[in-house]
């Protein structure tokens, strides 16, 4: 494994899926919110770029799912976890009452980080901060 080559890798894939969230509209709260308003002034665009995501992904996966190693040569890490468990729920619903009320997940969060957005401080901050304790609180099994 090129370990120089693997961050250089890395920094493209990160640049490039954060250039992709800003032209599909992800980092823009406004829009994300109203995506997620399907009771008033709904905007579906953005499950055009979801539907569109997993079309991408899923070949890409069932590629993945047949080799031992990627192509710089890293070994594939998959998820052991494979029960719907209560923790799993309360993370879900966290991170779904959050994405409402801010209009931002993670990724976007850090895009708008980037681009200088004051707001994303707090959030990223927030989030920094809530993946710490849930970490002393609730260590991986």
């Amino acid at each position: 494994m090129n370990r120089p080559m693997m961050i250089v890798a890395a920094g493209l894939v990160g640049l490039l899926f954060g250039l992709g969230l800003i032209v599909a509209g992800m980092a823009n709260p406004a829009k994300v919110l109203a995506f997620l308003d399907v009771a008033g002034a709904w905007d579906p665009s953005l499950a055009l770029v979801m539907g569109g995501a997993i079309g991408v992904a899923l070949p890409a996966f069932a590629l993945s799912r047949r080799r031992e190693r990627g192509w710089l040569g890293a070994r594939f890490d998959w998820p052991r976890a494979t029960q719907i468990d209560r923790r799993l729920l309360l993370g879900g619903a966290l991170f779904g009452v959050g994405w409402g009320m801010a209009g931002v997940c993670p990724g976007p969060a850090l895009v708008l980080l980037g681009a200088g957005v004051p707001q994303a401080l707090g959030f990223v901050a927030a989030m920094l901060a809530g993946m710490w304790l849930v970490g002393k609180l609730w260590p991986a099994k």
